[in-house]
């Protein structure tokens, strides 16, 4: 088996001893982390209130998050007891990159005072010691010694990264669910963010991008993704729990409608993600199946702008009608149509799209029969009733008031989680294999046996059903439904081109992606309203950036990585979690994958 060679490290970009070069690493951590307790501008104006002396808020409380990250990576170059974990490759790279992660978010509050209040006159001393107290660590860091192996390296060779020691079964699961507690948090500070504080939120992105790339430098994902695997299922039920807690700390309607949101798009793009990530389909038109589900829990719901005012289903029954509509749209439409490979099923499903709007829209008693009421679509659904429970009114949960959204984000969640399990078993089933063969090599195999028409077929009608369930739902939670949500691109998801986004940005093939990829998609263009008809333009660059640098998306699947990296040194090693054996990893090359 070929390994890396080690090579002898090279001297710094500054000339200065190493010594010294850690010396100023942890100093410029410590400035900055202090700097947060004093003022950084004269007045409340700015967005946090900076102001106060002892008392960090807003980008200061994210100074003191990315300070102290710089700090525990400079003590891992001491060799300090106990951090031995955090930086287990002993790399300079992540020091580096927590040290920027201070370094952006100081400059880039002293920037963003200086221009909202009108000259560097707006900064009191805190902001400076904060701006040279990174500059100090950032400039400590790039004195390090470089390693042999280029900071690419790190990325693309887990097996750099020494494996992690055996620990007793009880510390990984508090290591998971002390990880799981850290997700928690920095998503709601995140979604927490008045979307009037737009250079808080920028500050977060800052630091969320720059601590990410460190700890991933670093390896640390890696060996989470590894004691994911060995406790799969207690990670799974500490990720949902985190999420049943959420709207306790949400503590706002507007966040826990946001939260319902991101669970709709998120469990839409995982029935998509059988479709593209699994099968290997271009379906660009997948979210008509999300109408479909919609418009048949609309017309059932007891609305008295339904076609069917008289007729109100019990939720069940609703959601069954709008799984089982969009499973026989899928079904119709894919019947005819996969046969078809590559860009016209593509073309094909692009249209589908469109006609599903177009004929929504004329369904309105004038163009053609009264069943969807046209382009004013059926409004006024009423909230769900499950077995007494009320979901438009607030309950009192555990001493905690959950409002109408808290209410439906549970709800969502139960049918997320329900989602997940039918994907993690498909996928881990014969038929999932069969779509990962046709994924591959359709030609391949159908000559070992495979039903290609069959296979694709379960897999649009399954992918159409996940959509259509989680369509009654948002029916409930918008209290209307109308087509102009339904169609290819737009500013304002769910559109098709945005559930593709979402799958292919979060990493196809997987489950947690998706989910992810919805989340990042649909929170981003949320809180940052001040770029308005920019928006477009910004996720484009950001896609684009993404795709050349991480094209297995953010949570990649772990072959899907190799064969998006086939291109890079072939002799490398790389650790693959053997699939049956959890607790042990499988070293192969490249050129053997």
């Amino acid at each position: 088996m070929a390994t890396t060679e080690t090579t002898t490290p090279e001297r710094g970009l500054i000339a200065l001893p190493e010594s010294a070069a850690r010396v100023l690493v942890a100093v410029g951590a410590i400035a900055t982390i202090a700097s947060t307790f004093m003022s950084w501008t004269y007045t409340s104006d700015f967005p946090g209130d900076l102001t106060y002396y002892g008392s960090p808020a807003g980008l200061q409380v994210l100074d003191i998050v990315a300070g102290a990250l710089t700090l525990l990576f400079a003590l891992t170059l001491w060799n300090v007891r106990g951090l031995g974990w955090l930086n287990p490759a002993g790399a300079t790279q992540p020091v580096v990159l927590a040290a920027a992660s201070a370094f952006a978010v100081s400059w880039f509050s002293a920037i963003a005072i200086a221009v909202d209040l009108k000259g560097l006159v707006a900064l009191d001393p805190g902001a400076y010691v904060a701006a040279v107290g990174s500059l100090i660590a950032l400039l400590g860091t790039l004195a390090l010694p470089k390693p042999g192996d280029t900071f690419k390296d790190y990325v693309t060779k887990p097996g750099l990264i020494p494996p992690a020691a055996k620990l007793p079964a009880w510390v990984e699961r508090l290591v998971i669910t002390g990880a799981t507690a850290v997700a928690l948090t920095a998503f709601t500070y995140g979604i927490g963010v008045d979307p009037d504080a737009s250079e808080t939120f920028l500050g977060y992105l800052l630091l969320v991008v720059f601590a990410t790339w460190a700890l991933q430098t670093a390896g640390l994902f890696d060996r989470f993704a590894q004691l994911n695997a060995r406790h799969k299922g207690f990670a799974t039920t500490m990720a949902f729990l985190a999420a049943a807690i959420f709207p306790y700390f949400a503590n706002n309607e507007h966040n826990s409608n946001v939260g319902v949101s991101i669970l709709v798009v998120g469990t839409v793009a995982l029935g998509l993600n059988i479709v593209v990530g699994l099968t290997g389909l271009l379906d660009l038109g997948y979210v008509a199946f999300l109408g479909v589900g919609a418009y048949a829990a609309a017309l059932v719901s007891g609305s008295e702008f339904s076609r069917f005012s008289g007729v109100q289903f019990p939720f069940w029954a609703a959601m069954l009608t709008g799984m089982a509509a969009s499973l026989v749209f899928g079904v119709l439409i894919g019947a005819p149509t996969l046969r078809l490979r590559g860009d016209y099923l593509a073309i094909v499903t692009l249209g589908f799209g469109e006609i599903f709007r177009i004929a929504v829209n004329n369904l309105d008693g004038a163009s053609g029969p009264n069943l969807t009421n046209g382009p004013n679509g059926i409004s006024m659904i009423p909230d769900l009733n499950i077995f007494g429970f009320d979901f438009g009114t607030s309950h009192d949960v555990a001493g905690h008031a959950l409002g109408r959204f808290a209410n439906y984000f549970l709800l969502m969640l139960l049918i997320t989680a329900l989602v997940v399990v039918v994907f993690s078993r498909a996928a881990d089933s014969r038929i999932g294999r069969s779509w990962i063969a046709i994924r591959e090599d359709e030609t391949a195999a159908t000559a070992m046996g495979i039903n290609g028409f069959r296979v694709k077929l379960v897999a649009f009608a399954l992918g159409a059903s996940l959509a259509g369930l989680a369509g009654t739902v948002s029916a409930h939670v918008g209290y209307s439904v109308n087509p102009a949500p339904y169609q290819f691109a737009g500013s304002v998801p769910p559109n098709s081109a945005f559930l593709l986004a979402a799958v292919v940005l979060g990493g196809m093939g997987t489950v947690s992606g998706p989910i992810l990829g919805a989340t990042l998609l649909y929170l981003l263009p949320e809180k940052l309203q001040f770029l308005k008809e920019y928006q477009l333009l910004a996720f484009g660059v950001a896609l684009v950036l993404l795709m050349r640098f991480r094209p297995e998306g953010i949570i990649a699947n772990r072959r899907n990585q190799l064969e998006f990296h086939e291109g890079d040194d072939s002799d490398e090693t790389v650790h693959i979690p053997e699939q049956g054996l959890p607790d042990s990893t499988v070293g192969v090359t490249k050129a053997g994958a």
